[in-house]
């Protein structure tokens, strides 16, 4: 921790999230040690699912639901209930852990239903937000739009007093009309249209002499709504059908979600939240075959692949283990496959953590000396063959930048998207080379000499992981290296195409169908199992 804090210039809050980090190390050996924890090793700690069937509302006129160990791609909070007759306007909020150097905790998404329309309109809207203390609220997506990029200055249903919006919006994060391939706002909402015709919603606005436009609550009439996380945001569906999509904002995960509340004029009945992160049985019966072997001191292995993942996806890890860590090169020790994890906010989920990094052993605390390194994240399948045989092909010993290489590209100065970079953090209109996340290898000069940098305080701390790569390899250059960079087109940064050798974004249940096609096969073929 004292060496990383003595680098952290350029990245926000970098020193209250050292601290964090520190108080949760801290917070998490006591707890390991303690008699009461070992006792309670077997509990489940983190409960895939929540059911609150009896959802009456508390003193504050909101109904909240404890996320113990966060969300992950795939949880959803299912609601079941009815906007009431008043005015039914309600709003959903996923609440998070205070980020660093912040005393409030931030909204990661408010989900505000406005029966009754608002300032901007007199029609049903649907407005979704984000909030943190440092930024106020960002800018609103509206269902249906007012504009043609769907977005608008945000006005929540909060006071305006002392908000703080973001203005611009110049990237694909802000003005997409999908995310995860799902439409931003349905296009049937606040039209009328020959498919709703026949609604129940549409038949009684007619008999009421009401506009008979579509939109999904209605005051007095049962809706079951369902917010569901995805890849690149969140997704929510009313009675089976999908409504809207919010795209995640900077630094607002779902991971951080600790608490659903319920608010306004709604009369809830149930609430369920399902899948939720949670760590398999420890009982498994072929846990042997999935634990990792040591490495030996002193011995360089052909390949270190360093898998990115957070503390709470339990699951990815897993089916990483039943699946690419099977071949056999890795099982053999020439390849060896470690999780770096950084700890979570939540002391449950770390506890969850620290069993399964005993019971495995392949969540990396040390060095490894590797005669190549490469860098994957806990959504990526990777044929492990494919790699080795092709940094053999290419025969570079030094100087090696593998992967799928961008030459070309600016950094996103729009606040309120993910991948958001400062002047101040990267004044200059273009990125030197760098290989795309999902997949990318490095010889083993580069990493040293990165290592080096770190021991002596003087490596330009970047946050984007991949990008940063490229500026240190950059560097090198400059500083007389001569770099090879060979790109490859096999590593699928976005999604699976046939023939792949890294395919991204991949659920566990598509981790299960590809490596059950390659045993099958011998070919790299795609899944589609939605």
């Amino acid at each position: 921790m004292k060496q990383l804090s003595n680098i952290t210039n350029g990245l926000p809050h970098a020193s209250e999230a050292i601290n964090d980090g520190r108080t949760a190390w801290e917070n998490l050996t006591t707890s390991a040690h303690n008699a009461r924890y070992q006792h309670r090793e077997k509990e489940r700690l983190c409960p895939y699912s929540i059911r609150r069937m009896d959802a009456s509302k508390s003193e504050t006129d909101s109904f909240t639901i404890d996320v113990p160990c966060g969300l992950i791609v795939g949880s959803s909070m299912t609601l079941i209930g009815t906007p009431g007759v008043l005015s039914g306007n309600f709003w959903i909020d996923l609440v998070g852990t205070a980020l660093p150097g912040e005393s409030e905790k931030p909204t990661v998404l408010q989900y505000n239903v406005r029966l009754n329309g608002d300032k901007i309109t007199k029609d049903p809207v649907i407005v979704q937000n984000t909030f943190t203390a440092n930024n106020g609220w960002g800018v609103e997506d509206r269902c249906p739009s007012t504009n043609s990029n769907n977005a608008t200055e945000g006005t929540s249903n909060f006071s305006l007093a002392n908000k703080s919006y973001y203005r611009a919006l110049h990237t694909t994060n802000a003005t997409s009309s999908t995310v995860d391939d799902l439409e931003r706002c349905n296009a049937m909402v606040g039209r009328e249209g020959r498919d709703i015709m026949n609604s129940k919603h549409h038949t009684a606005a007619k008999k009421h002499g009401e506009p008979s436009t579509y939109f999904p609550f209605k005051q007095g009439y049962l809706a079951i709504a369902t917010l569901r996380v995805g890849s690149e945001g969140i997704h929510m569906t009313v009675d089976g059908k999908h409504i809207t999509s919010f795209a995640y904002r900077a630094g607002l995960e779902p991971w951080l979600v600790t608490e659903v509340r319920i608010s306004g004029d709604f009369k809830l009945v149930s609430a369920i939240a399902s899948g939720l992160p949670t760590s398999e049985d420890l009982e498994n019966s072929n846990i042997e075959m999935l634990k990792s072997s040591p490495i030996p001191a002193g011995k360089d292995v052909d390949l270190l692949i360093g898998i990115f993942s957070t503390a709470n996806n339990f699951k990815r890890r897993m089916v990483i283990r039943r699946t690419w860590m099977q071949y056999d090169a890795v099982r053999q020790g020439a390849v060896a496959v470690r999780f770096f994890v950084g700890l979570h906010t939540n002391l449950m989920v770390n506890e969850e953590l620290w069993n399964e990094a005993r019971t495995y052993g392949d969540i990396q605390t040390s060095a490894v000396s590797a005669k190549y390194v490469m860098k994957t994240d806990d959504d990526a399948f990777v044929r492990v063959d494919e790699i080795r045989s092709t940094i053999k092909q290419l025969n570079v010993s030094n100087g090696l930048l593998y992967g799928r290489i961008n030459s070309d590209s600016s950094p996103h100065r729009n606040p309120e998207s993910k991948w958001y970079i400062s002047q101040e953090e990267w004044p200059k209109e273009k990125y030197p080379p760098w290989a795309h996340g999902p997949g990318y290898v490095v010889s083993q000069d580069i990493a040293r000499e990165i290592n080096t940098w770190y021991k002596a305080s003087q490596l330009k701390m970047f946050k984007l992981e991949d990008v940063a790569m490229g500026i240190w390899v950059n560097d090198l250059k400059k500083d007389g290296l001569p770099v090879k960079y060979e790109t490859d087109t096999r590593i699928n940064t976005d999604g699976c195409n046939d023939g792949y050798i890294v395919a991204h974004y991949q659920e566990p249940r598509d981790m299960l169908c590809l490596w059950e096609k390659l045993l099958r096969t011998h070919q790299a073929q795609c899944c589609h199992t939605d």
